[in-house]
């Protein structure tokens, strides 16, 4: 595996938000009427916080702490008129919701209006924005809310747009993505961690052939523009993608998703693996989406150091030299270290940062739990250059500093969604402690 970029200096203590949780669900807020209408944003400016929230960023960078306290924030998007929308699965319940809506019309890069609203008992990880709708994640099903000019937030009951999407096992996000005609491809995470007769245990053979994969470990494609769809293994899209998180559409219209590499290696096969080859193997991936693709699970994993995908063990691999029918199975754009968790991915489609960034993607990694000899690692957000949907260089890390002074045994932050604006600025959100910061480019 190429060896890791030197991890940059840790950031000083991330700095108290100003923004509490009683506003977060549902308190009256200066700026926000008890209706739900925002007043009009002020002009979007480059305002950046003294420390840049506690984040590390390449030079002529920096940030602010967007808002704070949001509860279990995953995905999110902006509006073209700077509201953002979040998916806060497992947001301290209240009678506001689980959606927020947040906005900043004083333009100094802080939200400081902001309102709950949808399902109070529900919640999810996939959000999106398409032609005049919010479309959201809402536990076995995806549902849209209209919107409407002047109102943040939508005044109307959701509609259905898919029912039945599996919740069973160990992957239950749905994350979404739409692109310009209107396919919805949402990933159906794996059940399990590598198809197994009994999951997770040391020495049990994989399935073959593997059942879920009828209903899991894949992309289902779905049609936006319609309503009461129900989810059958008929939509599945693409195939052998072990839990998908971020999905994301290029401006050339091409679909990237990033691949949770499968757990427990070494746990499960001492015999096979070392500590130290579990720590490395396998790689995660950023995929580009074919329909009818096969990306290997559970049947290979991706090797980083050899570079290519080799047989599991639990269907006759020997530990990184058998390929059998990997030969067969779609490689990855780009790789990236094991387990480290890449949960969002976003082409750049802005202008404010430098040319070098246009078209490429940021991968918010979560971080790891697993990496068997440790450290543990990722927690950060890094930035693949893409060129015509392949990789044109090596990532870097873009920012860091997420987990804060306790480390990554006990991080503050976790990187879970990304979102451009509509001035180019990069929001990240954070499901361990609900932040969200907005980076800029000063110059």
């Amino acid at each position: 595996m190429t060896p890791l970029l030197q991890t940059l200096r840790p950031a000083s203590r991330l700095i108290a938000a100003s923004l509490s949780l009683a506003a977060i669900l549902g308190a009256a807020v200066p700026g926000f009427a008890e209706d739900g209408n925002a007043a009009a944003p002020a002009a979007q400016n480059r305002s950046c916080a003294e420390d840049n929230g506690g984040l590390t960023l390449p030079e002529g960078f920096c940030a602010t702490i967007f808002a704070d306290g949001l509860g279990h924030a995953r995905h999110l998007v902006v509006a073209t008129d700077g509201t953002v929308y979040v998916n806060a699965r497992h947001v301290k319940r209240s009678s506001s919701g689980s959606l927020v809506a947040l906005k900043d019309t004083k333009g100094d890069g802080k939200a400081d209006v902001i309102q709950a609203f949808g399902d109070p008992q529900g919640g999810g990880t996939g959000i999106a924005l398409y032609k005049n709708w919010l479309y959201a994640e809402n536990k076995d099903r995806i549902v849209r809310y209209a919107l409407t000019e002047g109102d943040a937030v939508p005044k109307g009951e959701p509609e259905t747009v898919i029912s039945g999407l599996p919740l069973n096992g160990n992957h239950v996000a749905h994350p979404f993505a739409i692109d310009a005609e209107g396919n919805l491809f949402v990933n159906l995470g794996s059940a399990t961690n590598s198809c197994q007769k009994e999951d997770r245990i040391a020495g049990s053979p994989g399935l073959d052939p593997c059942e879920e994969l009828k209903t899991r470990g894949g992309i289902w494609r779905y049609d936006a523009n319609k309503t009461n769809q129900t989810f059958s293994p008929s939509e599945r899209y693409a195939t052998g993608l072990r839990n998908a998180v971020g999905i994301d559409v290029d401006a050339a219209g091409r679909t990237f998703a990033t691949q949770h590499g499968r757990d427990q290696l070494y746990e499960n096969w001492p015999n096979l693996y070392s500590s130290e080859r579990g720590t490395e193997l396998p790689a995660e991936e950023l995929v580009l989406l074919k329909q009818g693709g096969d990306y290997g699970w559970p049947f290979c994993y991706f090797d980083g150091d050899q570079q290519k995908r080799v047989l599991a063990p639990e269907y006759d691999g020997d530990g990184g030299k058998a390929v059998g029918l990997c030969n067969e199975k779609l490689p990855p754009v780009a790789a990236f270290p094991a387990h480290w968790a890449p949960n969002d991915v976003k082409v750049y489609n802005g202008s404010q940062f430098p040319q070098a960034y246009h078209g490429g993607a940021f991968i918010a990694f979560h971080g790891s739990w697993n990496r068997s000899s440790g450290p543990q690692g990722g927690y950060n957000v890094v930035f693949q250059p893409l060129a015509d949907g392949k990789a044109s260089g090596k990532y870097t890390i873009f920012a860091d500093g997420f987990a804060g002074e306790g480390g990554t045994n006990a991080a503050e932050h976790r990187p879970t969604g990304l979102a451009v604006g509509p001035d180019g600025a990069l929001y990240v959100s954070d499901d361990a402690g609900g932040r969200i910061w907005r980076i800029v480019y000063k110059g």
